[in-house]
């Protein structure tokens, strides 16, 4: 997956918004004003950080050389995904998904209900 696909996935997704609150050499997607994925467009190869479910973190990193623990992240929490080629898009996909939903879930129910009309 190339990361001008990510980005738009990203921003395709309900209430996603782009800021660049460490500087512009970090593009940082959120929804409901909390974290689901940041990236430094400047990676070779790009890498992508994405929270995740921590039983299914271990799990992934267990699996693909390609996830690693979060770069400057709770690593029980957080993944950084090598867009290298070697995970299949689908994969990527899901976990970008897998990432805002947690945000998502996690946000007060006014804030959801706000996102969903």
């Amino acid at each position: 997956m190339h990361l001008d696909e990510l980005i738009a996935h990203c921003l395709g997704k309900r209430g996603a918004t782009e800021e660049t609150p460490f500087g512009p050499e970090v593009l940082v997607y959120k929804v409901g004003g909390k974290l689901f994925a940041l990236t430094n467009p400047d990676d070779v190869p790009p890498e992508v950080n994405l929270k995740c479910d921590p039983d299914r973190a271990i799990e992934l990193r267990d699996r693909y050389e390609a996830v690693r623990p979060g770069y400057h992240m709770n690593k029980r929490h957080w993944n950084t995904v090598v867009l290298d080629g070697s995970l299949p898009d689908a994969l990527v996909i899901e976990l970008v998904d897998h990432s805002y939903d947690l945000v998502f879930k996690s946000l007060p129910r006014a804030a959801r209900e706000g996102l969903e009309k």
